[in-house]
């Protein structure tokens, strides 16, 4: 099994969830700064140039969400989906509901800070961002009001998912009036197996925009 990853990106998402299981894998950097991801061979394994990427025998997957839903269902022994089909259920809900409503105003952010060129940056998309990030993250505060997990009462790869999005979140000070998410946040980035922050990830990269 072979995870192509690449400092802070969403492919974290899968490193955690593979480290949770205890699944064997090789780790290939794929170096974004240097147009790696853009070569022909790259390109044969995921035509949309975006990381991670798995290879699994003959398996090639491609979307974190997609990736870890696999990896849980391959080894249910981890225990990473719950076993009633009810809360299985939440555990898609939830996690479909960080990778649209919560992902797309932070990509949104993100692209008009520093990844179009200058000229097609726009300030007011940041500001729009911003807005349609404030009642899904009050939505997702509501839910988690008395949660340990967002679902039942064991870690799911639901927890995974949103812990990463809610410390990208909070790289761009968007949880000041959610500490309770904060917290959920830092206690699942505590757990033995986690991966590292994304500040710590970006760093480590040569990535780092601040």
């Amino acid at each position: 099994m072979r995870l192509y990853e690449f400092g802070p990106t969403r492919a974290l998402r899968v490193r955690w969830t593979l480290q949770e299981l205890g699944v064997e894998f090789e780790a290939v950097s794929v170096n974004m700064l240097a147009g790696e991801h853009h070569t022909p061979e790259f390109l044969q394994l995921n035509p949309a140039a975006r990381l991670p990427v798995l290879v699994d025998g003959d398996q090639v997957l491609t979307e974190s969400a997609a990736i870890v839903l696999y990896l849980a269902e391959k080894y249910p022994q981890g225990k990473l989906l719950p076993a009633n089909v009810t809360e299985r259920a939440q555990a898609y809900r939830w996690l479909l509901f960080t990778v649209t409503e919560l992902e797309q105003p932070l990509w949104r952010m993100a692209r008009h800070e520093f990844l179009y060129p200058e000229e097609k940056r726009s300030t007011q998309d940041i500001q729009l961002a911003r807005e349609d990030f404030r009642p899904m993250i009050e939505v997702l505060a509501r839910h988690m009001q008395g949660r340990t997990y967002v679902v039942g009462n064991s870690v799911t790869v639901t927890d995974f998912i949103l812990a990463y999005t809610l410390d990208w979140a909070n790289e761009v000070e968007l949880l000041g009036d959610f500490p309770q998410l904060k917290q959920y946040m830092e206690n699942m980035y505590r757990r033995p197996k986690a991966v590292m922050r994304i500040a710590a990830a970006s760093a480590a990269a040569g990535t780092d925009q601040g």
